[in-house]
């Protein structure tokens, strides 16, 4: 038997890599699978965990959904070899395996409370299958109290075992950006871990330091850790709300926001952010709401973490604003929109939370054609599709009759777009554009029959 709380740093390091240790990873979305690869780089074997069948049955065929190299050849080295495989089967993966990794989300309702469901179904079913020694990591962005007041009971009363003395309880919170995931574990950052008491945390650390380049951070108690994860994302939340408002400020004065960024960063206590027309992902706006909630319930007034959140929830309908004003001031009676950009950043296929559905929306509401929905890397979207727009990954498909371009996302690919080539895709004879995240470099001068503005530059146009 393995028992993690008590093995030496030498054995457990002999038994990754040689395969000999197991890990069972409880979501197999971006996170889930970032963090199968990095471990079956280590040499371990690895279970994945889903409860969607058919995302189960395609990874274990080999169809991994990652943008990331890593994490496909990792996943399919794994399957090759026979030291990884995906399964429904939660509770026989626990059995067999020594560490259990949880990365189901933990999402907001209606009414923006937390939803626990996902979380509470992984550690039942973890709970099935635990045995003694093992080792329980909850990775999810979760509420302040989480891993002690539902992850703790919850596991011991399904198991029947007792933290610290049977089995050893972690939280150490993912810190990756989509995209570089396994570089971001591997190399980029140090790890987070605190621990329901000291076995917990000792059998942790001694497990991520087999991983992480960087090290660990011991914090005391996984509310400490739980709160640090949630402050990295209300940071930028704050910060990027500053960049609206002194971008939307720049816009009205004439002139680039970019530009006076960009002097204003050279000094080094200064770190303002990049405008956009709102914040999407699973993180940043669902974190901003934890801590507010957290602090209601102790009575806190969190009034800039609030208005910081207010105010990147009402960047989309800014957004339609100025398209609305826009399209007035160049002259367009009836103005066919093409959307540039589905997921919430550039680069990925995450459409999570994405500032872009409200802008869609809200052009929809003030009775706007909307001639397509563009994005290189979505493939398929139901909610589009809803609306009766159609989504494509061809470019000039999307602008071809277009008059109104509206850039939601930074896609790599649309930089290397010039303000000529738009207009040229579009086939018309003037166009207008609107770059919320100012991806358009050549916008200064314009061709002839082109109208530019952005979120922080100034309106330029060339009849």
């Amino acid at each position: 038997m393995i028992n993690l709380l008590e093995i030496g740093d030498e054995e457990l390091a002999s038994l990754i890599s040689s395969g000999r240790l197991t890990l069972s990873i409880y979501g197999l979305g971006y996170v889930g699978l970032s963090l199968a690869a990095v471990w079956l780089r280590a040499g371990a074997r690895v279970i994945g965990v889903d409860v969607n069948p058919q995302k189960v049955a395609e990874i274990n065929r080999g169809i991994v959904n990652s943008s990331e190299r890593a994490v496909t050849e990792a996943v399919n080295r794994g399957l090759k070899e026979g030291k990884f495989k995906a399964t429904l089967d939660g509770a026989r993966a626990a059995y067999e395996s020594h560490v259990k990794i949880v990365t189901v989300p933990v999402g907001l309702d209606e009414y923006k409370k937390p939803v626990f469901k996902a979380l509470r179904e992984a550690l039942q079913t973890i709970g099935e299958g635990l045995k003694r020694g093992d080792l329980v990591i909850i990775e999810s962005s979760v509420p302040v109290g989480t891993t002690s007041n539902l992850a703790k009971p919850l596991l011991e009363e399904v198991s029947k075992l007792k933290v610290e003395e049977d089995f050893g309880l972690a939280y150490s919170p993912e810190r990756i950006y989509i995209g570089r995931a396994v570089k971001d574990i591997e190399e980029n950052y140090p790890k987070i871990i605190a621990g329901i008491g000291e076995k917990s945390l000792e059998a942790a650390t001694k497990l991520y330091r087999l991983v992480a380049r960087k090290g660990v951070i011991q914090l005391p108690t996984p509310e400490y850790a739980e709160l640090e994860k949630l402050l990295e994302g209300v940071y930028r939340d704050v910060n990027i709300a500053l960049a609206n408002q002194l971008a939307l400020l720049c816009r009205a004065l004439g002139l680039d926001y970019d530009k006076v960024r960009e002097a204003a960063n050279s000094q080094p206590f200064c770190h303002l952010h990049k405008p956009g027309a709102g914040v999407g992902g699973a993180c940043i706006p669902v974190y901003s709401i934890f801590v507010q909630n957290t602090a209601k319930n102790l009575g806190v007034k969190l009034n800039l973490v609030e208005e910081g959140r207010r105010i990147n929830d009402e960047m989309p309908r800014i957004v339609t604003d100025i398209v609305k004003k826009t399209v007035e001031e160049a002259g367009f009676k009836k103005p066919v929109i093409a959307i540039l950009g589905l997921a919430f950043r550039g680069g990925i296929d995450d459409t999570r939370y994405s500032p872009a559905y409200k802008v869609i929306e809200n052009l929809l509401e003030h009775r706007y054609a909307i001639r397509a929905v563009h994005d290189p890397y979505v493939k398929k979207d139901d909610k589009v599709a809803d609306l009766g727009i159609e989504l494509t990954n061809n470019l000039e498909k999307a602008l071809r009759g277009a008059n109104v371009v509206v850039i939601v996302t930074d896609h790599p690919e649309y930089k290397k777009i010039g303000i000529k080539q738009l207009k040229e895709l579009s086939g018309e004879r003037e166009i207008l554009v609107i770059d919320t995240r100012h991806v358009i470099e050549d916008w200064e001068k314009p061709p002839k029959g082109v109208f530019y503005t952005g979120v922080g530059r100034p309106f330029t146009f060339r009849i």
